[in-house]
């Protein structure tokens, strides 16, 4: 299949970024904050100095890590119609922003923290949007105990929505809590196991280390078949070199030993690429998806991913900065849709505002109206020799019009996308003028969307063990 797709870097830069990962993971190594995690590697094959928790790894280490992780599988949903297949056949597999710190009151516009309730809604909402294909967790519900919000969050999605859910969490005992909730949902701990219906993005925290309660919960899921996403947020000049190529080094080390880390704990165990990379803004130290650099760290992590046939998550969406509406000029729009071109199989982003930091039920209907018209750039055509169409060729003659004759009429839909006026129209608007239409349309989809529903005493179940992880942390 031919599709548009960036490629930034030539067969040797490739091959140097790889090499040079090498070098860091057996040279310079990952520090491991956990014991046992670095016991694990240790018997792995791993050099690991105790003193100070670092694990180096060789490169068979790495490569036999590599040939253990299925290059292809699903995230699995309550719904099985919307099953994400990785890696993604045509346009990427697109999510909401994630884990953000407030939210946007849709009546009052004012900032606040969100709660379960709000939680609810944000949930449906994605699911009544058919741009959005999984569920992320897009804020962090501040009415339930902090140590266990990962496992409330994951809850209430799969209460209130059918797609697969991604989320979080701190360390092994919240890990054990979310996969048994996921079992209620799925009907045990082998039928989860066949189908994960939850992944957990688990942060290296850069440069090249792991935290304790983030590699130990690791492992639980790796253990429990759920996939994990290594989501690395190097950030050139503060958390990476400021370079590209020392930046792209540390992200590709950073996913390549926690592709060793999940294999080590359970061999096959599905792992996804990721990064959500990008500089900071040097004026005021908040990162910068708008950045130009954000394109080639995207399109580089990308063609990485590829080359060890990695699915992947390395780019981002989503047209929210200051407020709600498209708040950027045209030079940061483009950059904030080129790094979709990067042939990432899953991308975050919609409905987030602030650089990651805020959201708005309204912001998730734009970005979604946006994106619906936007994946028409990202469509693959299929190149062969029926689509070469000799045949019609010779059937219409020279300077004749293939208008009239059967094989347009058979295909036309399958090739030429025809645009959604209205959608384009809403885009159009100026700055934040979309915000009443945009309200409206989140209001009637949350008020005519219907999810079907956890059984009766599953649900009962669930918040049983709720409440005594509550009480246990209290």
């Amino acid at each position: 299949m031919a599709a548009v797709r960036w490629k930034c870097l030539n067969s040797d830069e490739e091959e140097l970024i790889h090499e040079k990962s090498i070098e860091t993971l057996s040279d310079i190594g990952v520090l491991v904050r956990s014991a046992s995690v670095l016991s694990m590697l240790e018997a792995a094959g791993a050099i690991v100095d105790a003193s100070t928790r670092v694990a180096k790894m060789p490169e068979s280490m790495v490569m036999d890590a590599l040939e253990k992780a299925p290059v292809a599988f699903r995230l699995c949903a309550r719904n099985r119609v919307n099953d994400v297949v990785l890696p993604s056949d045509g346009a990427p597999h697109l999510t909401t922003d994630g884990l953000t710190l407030y939210m946007l009151d849709m009546d009052t516009g004012e900032r606040r923290n969100a709660t379960r309730r709000d939680y609810s809604s944000f949930a449906k909402l994605a699911d009544a949007l058919g741009a959005i294909d999984f569920f992320w967790p897009i804020v962090t519900i501040s009415d339930v105990p902090p140590q266990c919000h990962s496992a409330y969050e994951l809850w209430t999605a799969f209460g209130n929505c059918s797609m697969h859910v991604q989320g979080d969490c701190t360390d092994a005992p919240d890990a054990r809590r979310q996969i048994e909730l996921a079992s209620l949902v799925a009907g045990g701990m082998d039928e989860l196991k066949q189908r994960p219906l939850f992944s957990v993005a688990t942060n290296p925290i850069s440069p090249l280390s792991f935290d304790e309660g983030a590699v130990e919960a690791q492992v639980e899921f790796a253990k429990a078949g759920v996939p994990i996403l290594c989501h690395s947020m190097s950030m050139p000049g503060t958390s990476s070199p400021v370079t590209m190529a020392g930046t792209l080094v540390n992200i590709n080390s950073e996913n390549l030993a926690s592709i060793v880390i999940t294999q080590c704990a359970s061999p096959g165990a599905p792992h996804i690429y990721g990064s959500s990379s990008a500089p900071v803004d040097m004026r005021t130290g908040a990162i910068d998806f708008s950045a130009p650099e954000h394109l080639f760290i995207s399109a580089a992590a990308g063609q990485m991913a590829r080359r060890y046939r990695r699915p992947c998550m390395v780019a981002n969406w989503g047209m929210g900065r200051d407020g709600p509406g498209i708040q950027v000029s045209f030079s940061e729009s483009f950059s904030y849709v080129s790094s979709v071109f990067s042939g990432s199989d899953l991308i975050p982003g919609i409905g987030g505002l602030d650089c990651s930091k805020g959201c708005s039920l309204e912001q998730m209907v734009i970005d979604s109206y946006i994106w619906d018209n936007f994946r028409a750039f990202l469509r693959d055509f299929r190149v062969d020799d029926g689509t070469a169409a000799l045949d019609v060729m010779r059937d219409v003659g020279h300077g004749n019009c293939y208008l009239t004759h059967g094989h347009t009429a058979r295909n036309y839909r399958n090739e030429l996308w025809m645009w959604d006026r209205k959608k384009l129209s809403l885009e159009s608007t100026l700055s934040d003028k979309m915000l009443p239409e945009a309200k409206e349309a989140a209001k009637t989809l949350l008020a005519s969307h219907e999810v079907v529903p956890l059984d009766r005493d599953i649900t009962e179940e669930g918040e049983r063990v709720l409440a005594e992880y509550s009480r246990s942390v209290s």
